[in-house]
């Protein structure tokens, strides 16, 4: 399902973002080649280097089976190379926080950074978290650019834990958190 987020002056740049409801083998190897792109490039998402491409698919299974249980909402943008980019929310929180989700493994593949494909996964992020009734959504990052990215869409940093997480060629990296309040 599209979801129409992208202003259009940069529509003829930045592939649209869709929702995946079902999540087909090939979109499985694409994700797997997107993650493995990200651990390759440095980013601190959950793996270390190298991630080998049957750890990859495994975890990408367990996405599909939680989207497909309604606990998790997947959000792809293909260019004509394949998946450029991704996030997800985790819908399926604890009784007392039916109101919030996390916004997760926001990755960009590196050959479409920097154009804005990015802003356009967290606006179409955001817009499904509020069509889900989400009203809070948090993340974490050990990435300065995404840093930044996160700040110019209004997130607000709440904190930061020195030493969270390794990165994935090694070494401890620190870890920001953020908020962001979801109005209307």
């Amino acid at each position: 399902m599209p979801i129409p987020t992208i202003p259009a002056d940069l529509s003829a740049i930045v592939p649209p973002v869709r929702r995946l409801v079902e999540v087909t083998e090939p979109q499985l190897h694409g994700l797997s080649r997107l993650l493995i792109d990200c651990v390759d490039g440095g980013a601190s998402v959950s793996f270390m280097h190298p991630l080998p491409p049957a750890k990859a698919l495994a975890f990408w299974h367990g996405v599909a089976a939680e989207v497909a249980r309604g606990e998790r909402a997947l959000l792809v943008a293909e260019d004509a190379e394949g998946i450029a980019g991704t996030v997800q929310l985790v819908l399926a929180q604890p009784e007392n926080q039916p109101h919030r989700a996390d916004l997760s493994k926001m990755l960009v593949h590196r050959r479409a950074r920097r154009q804005g494909l990015g802003a356009a996964l967290m606006r179409s992020a955001e817009a499904v978290a509020r069509d889900c009734g989400k009203s809070l959504l948090v993340l974490d990052t050990a990435s300065a650019e995404a840093e930044r990215l996160y700040l110019r869409q209004g997130w607000v940093p709440c904190g930061t834990v020195p030493g969270y997480a390794l990165l994935p060629h090694g070494g401890l990296c620190d870890t920001r958190f953020f908020y962001r309040l979801l109005g209307g």
